[in-house]
């Protein structure tokens, strides 16, 4: 070997452990990043509530209504499939989502525009939204707190917004990264919010704590005549639990939430997103994909006496399998949004609004009830 060729091997030699170093460097430095930026917000934060509502006291025996819908941070247009999803269709072939934000921001604005128009068409009392971005890289920036609050507050309608996703930028998937993100649950109220706190939900305490939701439910206490209270909770359940095991944490704290106010006379309505199985649904809708191991029921008997679920598996499922762009007949539907109620809220009425996906991965649920 001349010295000209062990000159250029070692020249080569340094490059490369030079490009090493650099790299783990970098990968060193984003994970200390990220560590630094991971917060948590505190349980019990009593929250703003803004706006003038049109109501006072609700009164018993008058029918009102509320409608929960996850409106998927305006991403999840028909073509959309998140790249951390995955699933199986019948033929065993498995497949995964592809991007890690919404595919561009006319697609968002597209999106949240067909939202707020399902919703004011709606014209409940009370909405509660889950996935509602005021600041992030995943839906171009755009807030859609402000632009769902523009259409909604000139109708009478007080609000309160909870954070439960403040990330660090999330340098993943490696060519579509999801970015940065700040993000919550509203909730709107016709009738004048007396309080409003968000409770800090149990959460994983491994590595995944750090690009993991700040997951919780907010407590609304909403005057009803007579003396009594409507406990309006909004709520969004963890969804990526290998084993349900972080579910069924939060499942038991919403119970001694639920028990504790029935049990002083109040009446409680639990809506939102609870990625469990509401309404034994398997096998209700056509498909061309396998059952995910993910979807774990929640039943009445589950939530003890005195309580009960209130969802519909008629007409179409809430949620779509979101590893594959959405085609009627082909993604796996399920019901994972509907309500949890106390045995003194009658039910009038329940349905899922049939959007056919055209704005979120979810549906929008509409329930009517009677205040005992």
């Amino acid at each position: 070997m001349t010295a000209r060729t062990r000159k250029g091997i070692k020249i080569t030699a340094i490059v490369l452990l030079s490009l090493i170093g650099a790299f783990v460097l970098a990968a060193a430095g984003y994970v200390v990043y990220v560590v630094a930026e991971y917060d948590r917000i505190d349980d019990g934060e009593v929250l703003a509530v803004t706006g003038s509502a049109a109501g006072d006291k609700l009164q018993t025996g008058t029918t009102y209504s509320v409608l929960t819908y996850n409106i998927g941070f305006g991403a999840y247009t028909p073509d959309f499939s998140f790249f951390m999803d995955s699933g199986e269709m019948l033929d065993g072939t498995v497949v995964t989502g592809k991007y890690g934000k919404a595919i561009d921001k006319a697609h968002v604005e597209g999106a949240i525009a067909g939202a707020i128009g399902e919703i004011t068409a709606q014209n409940t009392d009370f909405v509660l939204l889950q996935e509602v971005d005021v600041d992030a890289d995943r839906s171009y920036h755009i807030d859609q707190q402000r632009a769902i609050g523009d259409a909604l507050l000139p109708n009478g309608y007080q609000t309160t917004f909870a954070v439960n996703f403040h990330s660090a930028y999330l340098m993943y998937p490696l060519g579509d990264h999801h970015g940065k993100t700040t993000a919550g649950m509203a909730t709107y109220s016709k009738f004048g919010i007396a309080e409003a706190v968000r409770r800090q939900y149990p959460l994983d305490t491994g590595f995944a704590k750090f690009f993991d939701l700040d997951r919780c439910f907010v407590v609304h206490r909403i005057d009803v005549s007579g003396g009594k209270q409507l406990v309006l909770i909004n709520s969004h359940m963890s969804a990526y639990d290998e084993g349900g095991t972080i579910r069924e944490q939060q499942l038991q704290m919403l119970k001694g939430v639920m028990r504790e106010e029935y049990e002083k006379g109040n009446y409680v309505i639990v809506g939102g997103d609870f990625n469990h199985e509401l309404a034994d649904s398997l096998g209700t809708f056509a498909t061309e994909q396998k059952t995910p191991t993910w979807a774990y029921p929640l039943t009445s008997e589950m939530l003890g006496e005195g309580f009960r679920v209130e969802a519909s598996k008629e007409g179409t499922g809430t949620c779509r399998a979101a590893e594959i762009p959405y085609e009627k007949g082909v993604n796996y539907l399920t019901v994972l949004d509907g309500f949890l109620v106390s045995e003194n809220v009658e039910t009038v009425a329940i349905c899922n609004v049939d959007t056919d996906f055209r704005w979120s991965d979810h549906n929008p649920v509409r329930y009517e009830f009677r205040l005992k």
